[in-house]
């Protein structure tokens, strides 16, 4: 019993830790989540009809969200006194976000705990996609194929010297590789992740699309 006991309470200290209606502006740094649109469509998007998914848009590495983040957890859904942003505002994102209604999603869930206004939201998460280079190799593929994780890592890396491998974890879903996720400090500089954001996809052979 107090073996099953203990498993428990570590089972609970390890697991990721989110906090609805939390105290906005309230946070130790941001997670940038960078999604690779093509794997992301061939998982999700597809299935769902998403207008991201279209060939036309040629899109890669999106922003999938700038996330204010705990040392351990997250906060989310937070009350705040600041204005949500225009319409017009959701749609301007879309360039870098796919569609403006993942835009609106994450200002409600994630935006709203930065303690900024909505505008302000989406400007700070405008700088910090600007503010990372996408590699420029994945675009230039013709065909999907298998690769580690830790090749997209290295790739990052390369191509943003500013970052350790600490600041950077590769995420998967489906056997597909996810999403690139950078953390960065409340000024956008970038900081070691905390212990529940670095979860490495160590897949030897993810499945990589390319741009449509």
């Amino acid at each position: 019993m107090r073996f099953l006991k203990s498993l428990a309470i570590a089972t609970l200290m390890s697991a990721p830790v989110y906090a609805d209606g939390s105290k906005a502006g309230e946070f130790d740094y941001y997670v940038l989540s960078l999604s690779w649109s093509p794997n992301w469509c061939a998982v999700t998007g597809d299935q769902k009809g998403s207008p991201q998914c279209r060939p036309e848009h040629d899109f890669g590495w999106i922003m999938h969200g700038l996330w204010p983040q705990y040392h351990r957890g997250w906060p989310s859904h937070c009350s705040t006194s600041k204005r949500n942003p225009p319409r017009s505002l959701t749609d301007s994102m879309t360039d870098i976000m796919g569609t403006s209604g993942l835009a609106w999603y994450q200002w409600k869930k994630h935006g709203k705990c930065s303690g900024l206004s909505g505008e302000d939201y989406y400007a700070l998460s405008r700088k910090a996609y600007e503010s990372i280079t996408r590699p420029e190799v994945f675009r230039n593929l013709t065909d999907s194929i298998k690769l580690p994780a830790s090749v997209v890592e290295e790739a990052f890396l390369k191509a943003n010297p500013q970052l350790e491998p600490d600041m950077l974890t590769i995420t998967c879903m489906d056997g597909y590789i996810q999403e690139a996720r950078i953390c960065l400090s409340k000024d956008l500089n970038p900081v070691p992740c905390g212990r529940d954001t670095i979860r490495d996809c160590t897949l030897k052979d993810a499945l990589f699309d390319p741009v449509r």
